[in-house]
């Protein structure tokens, strides 16, 4: 598991007590008031710190929001359950759990709405929650080709696109499926995604098209 670490400003040293607290505050207020009646003066009162704390640690809600609920999908763990298809039938699970909990359903769709119009906030979503979890595509697939389920992919670069375009793949299923479409993600669901995205993984692809 990774922790969080929200990006600071320069001042005095960072306590990890009150970084703790107050991301704990933080998903409390999401569950109790979502994200649009969420203040920093209710997160500080709930954590027991000073509201110029946090100002010194997050530019502002959305980003103390973002760094609340990247620690949610920092929990995220691949299981080792024997084979490919089960593994990720189980961290798809996990990341489907996740995105039900009301302080990441209000606290991820209010903060990907804003940064349709801020670069930045934009960035520190990728960062602070996608990059984080590409780790899983990377373990899967290493613990899939060391039982010889999937070949070696020799090409390092080849190997990053198609890491991305794994994760692009689930994520983007489940988030739709939860947060869009507001169906379950359930055990049915799971197993139908991992039996196309396995098709995918395990087929030859198509020589390219000259034309």
């Amino acid at each position: 598991m990774q922790s969080s670490t929200p990006a600071g400003r320069a001042g005095r040293p960072r306590s990890a007590a009150a970084d703790t607290a107050i991301l704990a505050a933080t998903r409390a207020a999401l569950v109790d008031l979502g994200w649009s009646k969420l203040t920093l003066g209710d997160v500080a009162t709930r954590a027991g710190v000073a509201k110029t704390t946090l100002y010194r640690r997050w530019a502002g809600k959305n980003e103390l929001v973002v760094d609340a609920v990247a620690e949610l999908f920092d929990e995220l763990e691949l299981p080792d359950r024997g084979s490919l298809a089960a593994d990720i039938e189980g961290v798809v699970l996990q990341f489907a759990a996740i995105l039900a909990r009301p302080e990441a359903r209000s606290g991820l769709m209010a903060v990907v709405a804003e940064s349709t119009r801020d670069d930045a906030l934009r960035e520190r979503i990728r960062t602070s929650i996608v990059e984080r979890q590409k780790r899983l595509v990377l373990e899967g697939r290493a613990r899939a080709q060391a039982r010889g389920e999937l070949p070696p992919e020799p090409d390092a670069a080849e190997a990053a696109r198609t890491a991305d375009l794994i994760f692009d793949m689930v994520a983007g299923s489940v988030v739709h499926r939860t947060l869009v479409s507001a169906e379950a993600a359930n055990e049915e669901w799971v197993r139908g995604l991992t039996q196309v995205l396995l098709w995918g993984l395990t087929t030859q692809p198509p020589e390219p098209s000259d034309g």
